[in-house]
């Protein structure tokens, strides 16, 4: 009898411990962050990503899955800086009485000159634009320093939601910044051995604005910031020339891209195809890019191959 009220007793303790709370429903807008919210969150998260591996979340269509994740979520993680034309529609759509945070939210974002996007038609981060014709670039997670950020904003959704599990989290947290910085230092060790005059690079669509910022690398892009915008016969000509003209020979297919013009541009300046990059979305989970940190050892191994000429 002792025994069995022992264990009933043991029984109430365990289900009225923190431990065993249920996971805070957490969505993410895409592939990227879902994984960065599941490295800070761990076993107090369970996480629903709507644009998942390999998706485009530039032309992306929320369907009524989503809007039911998003109503039913205790929070919701956005990019922000314009990245998801569709999000805070779709926030504002389910009724969600979830808590929404933006993970670039710390992010020093990066302008552009707005006039190479309406060139192309393109409207991506109307909301988000700066002044002097400037626009917007969203991609701010391709600098590991802003990753950095991103981690500290998803930490900081996370606690306030579960308080409980402050320490956990800001342990994970604390754990994956440190991960991410010694990232970044093997970055920029794997590319110091490439010449700066050497690295230059085309792919599909401008989405490396902050990476070669940060690591000293050249991208052109037939296309704007957006993968809707779709280039003219004069634009891709300009670039030929272009790519003629400074030697480059590196030229790379995105994944969730359609990879047709990028392999024609290689074709007609004498380029080589140096693989695939990864830019708005992971891979799939058998994949090289399964995970934001597989994300970028892959795109650094696979540009210092192509522009080592290996």
């Amino acid at each position: 009898m002792l025994k069995r009220l022992s264990l009933a007793a043991a029984a109430v303790l365990c289900l009225s411990s923190p431990a065993l709370a249920e996971p805070l429903k957490v969505v993410a807008s895409f592939s990227i962050l879902g994984d960065m919210v599941r490295q800070v969150g761990g076993d107090a998260v369970a996480v629903t990503t709507l644009v998942g591996p390999d998706g485009d979340a530039h032309v992306y269509q929320p369907n009524p899955a989503d809007a039911k994740a998003v109503a039913e979520a205790d929070v919701v993680i956005l990019n922000g800086l314009g990245f998801e034309p569709w999000g805070d529609k779709l926030v504002k759509a389910s009724g969600t009485k979830a808590a929404v945070a933006k993970a670039a939210q710390g992010v020093k974002p990066r302008q552009m000159e707005a006039e190479e996007e309406h060139e192309h038609g393109h409207d991506h981060g109307k909301e988000e634009h700066g002044h002097g014709g400037k626009v917007t670039d969203p991609h701010a997670w391709q600098d590991l320093a802003n990753g950095k950020l991103y981690v500290a904003a998803v930490a900081k959704a996370l606690i306030a939601a579960r308080p409980a599990e402050t320490a956990a989290i800001q342990a994970r947290a604390d754990a994956y910044a440190t991960r991410l910085a010694e990232l970044d230092a093997w970055v920029r060790s794997e590319l110091s051995a490439i010449p700066k005059g050497g690295r230059k690079v085309i792919t599909n669509h401008d989405a490396f604005g902050y990476f070669g910022a940060a690591y000293g690398v050249a991208f052109l892009a037939p296309v704007g910031v957006s993968t809707e915008a779709e280039p003219t016969p004069k634009d891709v000509a300009k670039l030929v020339r272009q790519m003629k003209a400074e030697k480059v020979k590196a030229v790379f297919i995105e994944n969730m891209s359609d990879p047709r013009l990028v392999e024609q541009l290689a074709k007609d300046s004498g380029g080589v195809v140096g693989g695939t990059l990864y830019a708005d979305a992971l891979s799939a989970a058998d994949g090289p890019a399964a995970t934001y940190e597989a994300m970028f050892r892959h795109n650094v191994t696979a540009l210092k191959a192509a522009l080592s000429g290996k």
